[in-house]
């Protein structure tokens, strides 16, 4: 049994990590996954030089989103049903997806001269679907990517967009056309090499297309001390400004925008747009 190896490949190597937390028991908000047998002790190493921070534990959690994530975070498909309404029902003052929304369809009108809606969206890990949802009712044509097919069922029924239980990788452009926007949101965390599940979608993006992404933020987060969310189980990194831009020039794109945002669920945030070089 082994843990995750997260990496941005960096070329200094490691040379500047240092510790950052250690964890002995989930913190309090953790979903309750079933670890098995392995005794629960994890840690964060932090990068000196770009900020960025680093997953190191022995928990196998690679099949968590074909397991039991479902289940262990909504209750059930009934549950990702109940939580798709509970949140598209709150005020926009209190909705993390509204602000993005809003960010993304300002960035879009600006980068296709003015066009509002009619334009074709690829959410990569798009969840319950809340922002597919919304950007649905939009105007925009929304695909979705999920790994697990009760999630990508749930999307189809319940969301009304088209969606793949596959990863990106294992699409075909083809097959599934090229798009405006590429989305992110709080996926790249969750995967081991975010490098290389960035550069798979350069295919997809049609002419003038763009990313956008969103991740922890780690600068923000680790100064109210390891019991955040941002550091949960799940997530093999946790960003810095410095680390996302990085993230992005490795991946063959330019980051256009990277800021850091406090959101109404009290996340601490870092949001980005990406324009291929």
């Amino acid at each position: 049994m082994s843990g995750p190896r997260p990496t941005l490949r960096c070329p200094c190597a490691g040379r500047y990590l240092a510790p950052g937390f250690t964890y002995h028991a989930p913190p309090e908000g953790e979903t309750p996954f079933d670890l098995g047998e392995v005794p629960y002790i994890r840690a964060y190493d932090r990068c000196s030089e770009c900020e960025h921070w680093f997953a190191r534990h022995m928990i196998d959690i690679s099949s968590l989103y074909l397991r039991d994530y479902v289940d262990a975070t909504y209750g059930g498909p009934d549950g990702m049903r109940a939580r798709l309404e509970r949140i598209l029902a709150l005020p926009p003052e209190r909705s993390d997806n509204a602000g993005r929304v809003a960010r993304i369809i300002r960035f879009a009108e600006s980068r296709f001269d003015g066009r509002k809606a009619g334009g074709r969206l690829l959410d990569v890990g798009a969840g319950i679907g809340v922002f597919a949802a919304t950007m649905k009712a939009a105007g925009w044509s929304v695909v979705a990517v999920e790994p697990d097919p009760r999630t990508a069922h749930h999307l189809t029924e319940c969301v009304g967009v088209e969606a793949h239980a596959r990863p990106i990788a294992a699409l075909d452009p083809a097959e599934v056309g090229r798009f405006d926007i590429v989305t992110f949101n709080k996926v790249l965390e969750h995967v081991e090499d975010p490098i290389a599940l960035l550069t798979a979608t350069h295919p997809f993006l049609a002419p003038r297309g763009f990313v956008y992404l969103e991740v922890p933020d780690a600068e923000a987060a680790s100064a109210e001390g390891p019991g955040r969310e941002e550091f949960f189980i799940e997530h093999h990194h946790v960003f810095s400004a410095a680390s996302l831009t990085l993230t992005g020039e490795r991946a063959g794109y330019m980051p256009y925008v990277v800021r850091q945002i406090r959101e109404p669920s009290t996340k601490f945030t870092l949001f980005a747009f990406l324009i291929p070089k």
